[in-house]
């Protein structure tokens, strides 16, 4: 049975949850990053380590949530997530561990809309953070493969939980600050997980190998997202006519620099939500705390 487990970016949003849960019941975690609180530090953009005896490794540790605008901020989600998963393998390639388990994201889909997408669906990702990610998971697999070891690859929709990041941390400023607002009804649904729900799987991920989409059993409505916020905050939602907003992108797909254009009113009212069917058919856990956990 394993006990010993590598965690790296065991200090960040993700990682944090997963090392705080592992270590509650009972699993010894080597905590690997750059933070001094780490057991092993360590920069993986650029490092090779030394972890002995350990038997799984959950590799959390990735550059995520923004935007590059130059060639050097593009490179360095390669830096990072490519480069960084390939150091990760090769530091841990003569411990014979049993199980490693890749935290990599739906992004790799390169979709804008969708319902219920699969496993079996292209990696069509054309950004730097996607296309990082689909390089680390080709390698990922490989060294399963070399090594005879258990993989999961975990492709995780938008997180919730205490002080998130990206998107969400986005939606809930600008509801505490009075700037949002929500197109139309907000009927638009998307994927979410909770990083509880995330966390309390990982057990089980120990004894299963596989591509897995993880998402909550429920696929929330915009509305249903922002009302959670609203109500936590004692905010109100205010609400644009999605035919004022539609005009308004019009008219930013004619103006360079425009903040709002067509491709993002269509990212804001399309569904995209993303299959959980293939990993709940190999593990008992169920997630239900996507919304609850906002």
């Amino acid at each position: 049975m394993i006990k010993k487990i590598l965690v790296t970016g065991h200090s960040g949003f993700l990682g944090a949850y997963i090392k705080d849960y592992l270590e509650s019941v009972g699993y010894e975690i080597i905590k690997l990053g750059r933070s001094k609180d780490s057991d092993i530090v360590c920069d993986i953009s650029k490092d090779i380590f030394s972890a002995a005896n350990i038997e799984a490794v959950i590799h959390v540790a990735g550059k995520a949530h923004s935007i590059p605008k130059t060639e050097k901020e593009k490179e360095e989600f390669f830096k990072v997530n490519t480069q960084g998963s390939k150091n990760v393998l090769q530091s841990i390639a003569t411990t014979n561990i049993k199980s490693f388990i890749f935290i990599s994201t739906v992004a790799v889909y390169g979709k804008e809309t969708g319902q219920l997408i699969d496993e079996n669906e292209g990696l069509l990702g054309n950004t730097p953070y996607a296309l990082s990610k689909i390089q680390a998971e080709k390698l990922v697999v490989e060294f399963g493969k070399t090594n005879n070891c258990k993989v999961v690859i975990l492709r995780l929709p938008l997180i919730t939980g205490q002080n998130p990041v990206g998107n969400l941390q986005s939606m809930i400023n600008a509801i505490q600050k009075g700037y949002y607002f929500r197109i139309g009804v907000g009927e638009a649904k998307r994927s979410i997980i909770s990083a509880v729900d995330v966390a309390k799987v990982i057990p089980e991920l120990l004894n299963i190998h596989g591509i897995y989409n993880y998402t909550d059993c429920t696929h929330p409505t915009i509305a249903q997202i922002d009302t959670v916020i609203a109500k936590k905050y004692n905010k109100k939602i205010k609400k644009l006519p999605k035919s004022l907003l539609k005009w308004i992108a019009k008219v930013g797909d004619s103006i360079p620099f425009f903040p709002f254009n067509s491709s993002k009113f269509e990212k804001l009212t399309n569904t995209l939500t993303f299959s959980n069917k293939k990993i709940l058919q190999q593990i008992k856990f169920k997630p239900i705390n996507g919304l609850t956990d906002i």
